[in-house]
C-alpha cells in the first residue's frame, strides 16, 4: 500500500462524517418540519458544505502522486479536513424534541463560528499547497481563496440579512465556477 492510500483513509472518514452531519441535519429538519422555520441562507450553506466535502475528496486524488509525506504535510491536510467537518457541525442545528427551531436564529447565532471555520479552512488550504508544492497554487486558485476568505471575514461581522442572502448566492455561483474551472476533470 502506498503512503497516500494509507493516509487517505482517515481523510475519507472525516469527509464522510462531515457529509453525515449535514445529511443527519436534513433528516432532523424533515422529521420536525412542522416545527421548523426555514431560512434560505442556512439551507444554501448546508448544501455548499456537501459540495465542499465532495470537492475536497475529489481534489485529494491530486495528492496521490506525492511520495515523501511528512507529518506536517499530512497534519495540514488533516487540519483542512477537520475544519470542513466543523463547518458541517455548525451549519444546521440539533432539533430538540417538541421545540420549534428557527433556522434564521440559528444562522446568525452560529455565523461567526461558521465563517471563522471557513476562513481557517481557506488559509490552511493555501498553507497546505505551500508545504506540499513549495509554492502557492495557480493565480486563479489564490484569487478565489482570497475573495472567498474576505467575504467570509465580512460575514463574521456584518449582520444584515441582505448581505447574508446575497453572500449565499455569490458563494454558490463562485463555488460552481471554481470547481468548473479548476477541478472539472480528475487529474490522473
Amino acid at each position: 500500500m502506498d503512503a497516500f492510500s494509507y493516509l487517505s483513509v482517515l481523510l475519507s472518514i472525516i469527509i464522510g462524517l462531515a457529509m453525515t452531519q449535514v445529511l443527519m441535519g436534513y433528516r432532523g429538519l424533515l422529521l420536525s418540519r412542522s416545527r421548523v422555520k426555514l431560512y434560505a441562507p442556512t439551507l444554501v450553506w448546508s448544501g455548499l458544505i456537501l459540495v465542499f466535502a465532495v470537492q475536497s475528496w475529489w481534489a485529494s486524488f491530486g495528492l496521490s502522486d506525492d511520495e515523501a509525506w511528512t507529518f506536517l504535510d499530512f497534519g495540514l491536510v488533516l487540519l483542512q479536513t477537520a475544519l470542513l467537518y466543523m463547518t458541517a457541525g455548525v451549519v444546521l442545528p440539533d432539533i430538540p424534541p417538541g421545540e420549534t427551531v428557527d433556522l434564521r436564529e440559528h444562522y446568525y447565532r452560529e455565523a461567526p463560528a461558521f465563517f471563522a471555520f471557513i476562513v481557517a479552512m481557506l488559509a490552511v488550504s493555501l498553507l497546505k499547497d505551500v508545504a506540499l508544492e513549495g509554492e502557492l497554487p495557480e493565480r486563479s486558485n489564490v484569487i478565489f481563496h482570497l475573495a472567498f476568505g474576505a467575504l467570509s471575514v465580512a460575514a463574521i461581522f456584518v449582520r444584515r440579512p441582505i448581505f447574508h442572502q446575497a453572500l449565499a448566492v455569490v458563494a454558490t455561483l463562485g463555488t460552481v465556477t471554481y470547481i468548473g474551472l479548476l477541478f472539472f476533470r480528475l487529474e490522473v
